[in-house]
């Protein structure tokens, strides 16, 4: 499976996330009192020493009042321009996974 650590996609998505800092004009003690965590947190976020999960980054992302969905599309647009070289990923589904529309849920298994 395809490594994201220290990976070009990584490496594009601290990028954005500094960026989208650097943009409202904030300092890491400034997002980090917003956040109520310590400068040291974001710090190591964006040097990629330290992971945050989906529900973080929607954390981090309010406290910059930058869109989720805005943010994640910006991500991908750039993401796409660097396709992963592991040949094992390439970002197509297994023909037996459902589809994930926008919007809809995938129906769900009687059991």
């Amino acid at each position: 499976m395809f490594k994201s650590l220290n990976s070009r996609h990584q490496q594009i998505f601290l990028e954005l996330l500094r960026s989208n800092r650097e943009s409202v004009r904030l300092r890491q003690a400034d997002l980090a009192q917003r956040l109520g965590r310590g400068q040291a947190t974001v710090s190591k976020v964006e040097s990629g020493e330290r992971r945050i999960d989906v529900i973080e980054l929607r954390a981090w992302l309010r406290a910059l009042e930058v869109d989720f969905v805005a943010f994640a599309v910006e991500l991908d647009r750039r993401l796409q321009a660097h396709p992963v070289s592991d040949g094992r990923f390439r970002g197509a589904r297994r023909k037996d996974a459902p589809a994930i529309s926008q919007g809809t849920a995938p129906p769900r298994r009687r059991t």
